[in-house]
């Protein structure tokens, strides 16, 4: 009974976080990206994150292991002996280094509120990989929420294109370039998740020394990275130019992002996910008001409503007892 009670508590402490992190993190991002001041590197900021989330497991894995030798015994057998095993995931590795890349890009030009309703579309892409890398099927209602989820993006893009925002620092944007970046960010998302899904049940490997062996592969990927497209910046002005207290936390919330994710998905089901999810979108179109001037108009709140409907759409599951009216590709 203690510990269903204990699983009870940790799966709605999980979601809570999971709304706040997923809200306060476009909210942040969209913050970081027009704000007075030095404008830092955005990827040394991803780089740093992977840092953080490789650290972060590290000492996870250390707790379950039971101190240092276990730690080290661990490693030795998923790492050292297995590089094969751990080669594995520099694929979605560099994705996900992309993919966050990406969401600086698209933070920079699109408003809060409307990035983190344009990122839902990676509910779209992970359902279509999941279905032709996974042979999943999805249920009649699945494909009707992923259909209500694209109006209700294209509602939210349009409302946008032909409202004149008001929101700081608006001189310099692209709206075109903040949706491409957002839809690429979310079809490397949906790849990233749904081959980590599938390499994660092929193995007796956990979640957070798979997150170890993730973080591995992305820091050198990283520094790549950061010395291919910002090399003469950061030669100029130094990899941790602009950074501040404010940095130092956006980077500890984009890596807790995943790390938090993992936990929702152990102990929470699709509706609660899914409710999380729609608050979030709710928390950061309130929080855009305030915070960036963000006008809300009907037609923004309409597309809105469609995806928050498409997201509890796509987490219902219909009784045993009904035609699940499943397809298969």
């Amino acid at each position: 009974m203690q510990k269903k009670d204990s699983t009870s508590t940790l799966k709605y402490v999980s979601l809570i976080t999971l709304t706040l992190q997923n809200a306060i993190l476009g909210l942040s991002m969209r913050y970081s990206r027009i704000r007075d001041g030095d404008m830092f590197i955005s990827s040394t900021a991803v780089l740093m994150s992977e840092v953080v989330k490789l650290i972060t497991c590290i000492a996870l894995v250390y707790l379950e292991a039971g101190g240092v030798v276990g730690l080290l015994d661990i490693l030795n057998k998923q790492i050292v002996r297995q590089p094969l095993d751990t080669l594995k995931v520099c694929i979605p590795s560099l994705v996900y280094l992309i993919q966050n890349n990406l969401l600086y890009v698209s933070a920079s030009h699109l408003d809060a509120a409307t990035y983190q309703v344009t990122y839902q579309l990676k509910i779209l892409t992970t359902a279509l990989f999941s279905v032709f890398i996974l042979k999943r099927s999805l249920l009649k209602t699945q494909w009707l929420s992923l259909l209500t989820l694209i109006i209700g993006v294209v509602l939210v893009q349009m409302a946008q294109g032909h409202e004149h925002s008001t929101s700081k620092n608006a001189e310099g944007q692209n709206r075109f370039i903040g949706f491409m970046a957002a839809l690429t960010a979310c079809a490397l998302s949906g790849f990233a998740g749904v081959y980590f899904e599938k390499i994660l049940k092929g193995s007796d490997v956990t979640v957070w020394m798979r997150n170890v062996q993730l973080s591995l592969c992305s820091i050198p990927l990283g520094l790549i990275s950061c010395y291919t497209y910002d090399g003469g910046q950061i030669a100029e002005k130094g990899f941790f130019f602009g950074y501040d207290k404010f940095v130092h936390y956006l980077i500890i919330l984009q890596a807790g992002g995943g790390l938090i994710v993992a936990v929702v998905v152990k102990y929470a089901d699709n509706i609660l996910k899914g409710f999380a999810t729609s608050l979030a979108i709710v928390f950061a179109c309130i929080g855009s008001i305030y915070i960036f001037d963000f006008q809300l108009s009907g037609q923004f709140v309409f597309g809105a409503a469609f995806v928050i409907c498409s997201i509890f759409l796509y987490g219902y599951q219909p009784k045993k007892t009904e035609t699940p009216g499943a397809f298969k590709v």
